[in-house]
């Protein structure tokens, strides 16, 4: 697994459930959004960058592929990467793994803008914060992980 990926291991709870006694799909937005603000913590220079241009990231579509059911007890980790950037949009890449069996549970590629927050529409994805993305890129092999 590359050390640009954050990973974050969440357990599930009895909440995270639905009435057939596994995680709801509505709470694997939340596993990824714990993913994306370990990916954050884990890179700082990313968000000093943003805010010192006046810059905030804005979700425009997500794909989620639910592969296997989780269930109570279950350990997860959140893998989070940045997988590509264009010029007025790039792709985060999130993939869950059940800890323990390595089962892939899902993944989903999450398209973002970088937000003017003054003016609030998109903005181009140029200078030092496109320099600091491209830093951060990943192939999709870096989310393969060792479960031994």
């Amino acid at each position: 697994m590359s050390d640009l990926l954050s990973r974050t291991c969440l357990r599930v709870r009895g909440y995270h459930l639905d009435g057939y006694g596994h995680v709801n799909n509505a709470r694997y937005l939340e596993f990824m959004e714990e993913g994306r603000w370990a990916f954050f913590d884990l890179h700082p220079e990313l968000i000093a960058g943003l805010h010192e241009n006046g810059l905030g990231f804005a979700v425009v579509n997500l794909n989620i592929d639910y592969r296997a059911a989780a269930v109570l007890g279950d350990d997860l980790d959140v893998l989070t990467g940045i997988v590509s950037v264009g010029e007025r949009s790039a792709k985060c890449h999130h993939r869950i793994v059940r800890r323990g069996d390595g089962a892939l549970v899902a993944r989903a590629d999450l398209t973002f803008v970088l937000l003017d927050l003054a003016a609030g529409q998109a903005a181009a994805i140029d200078g030092a914060v496109r320099d600091t993305l491209n830093v951060l890129v990943v192939p999709p092999e870096a989310f393969v992980v060792d479960m031994q």
